[in-house]
């Protein structure tokens, strides 16, 4: 279903948002030719549902949580902790 998909493509983006921030990448910002179909597609999802960038962001911060948790921890950060 392409609700489905728009909210998953949205949970994603907002992921990688959230590990190129931890991790001190600045994304590109030169826009691709689909990005226009990928926002229309988040719209609609936004336009019907109020909770929808919340509950993807919620979703997107456990799996960044996540995937630092499998990350080894340094002697530093063990140390600040």
């Amino acid at each position: 279903d392409r609700t489905d998909r728009a909210r998953e493509e949205l949970l994603v983006e907002i992921g990688s948002a959230l590990i190129c921030a931890d991790l001190g990448i600045v994304p590109e910002l030169e826009p691709r030719p689909d990005h226009a179909s990928y926002l229309q597609s988040w719209l609609t999802v936004l336009g019907s549902d109020r909770r929808a960038i919340f509950t993807a962001a919620a979703h997107a911060q456990r799996a960044v949580a996540y995937l630092h948790g499998l990350q080894p921890q340094s002697e530093t950060m063990g140390e600040a902790a």
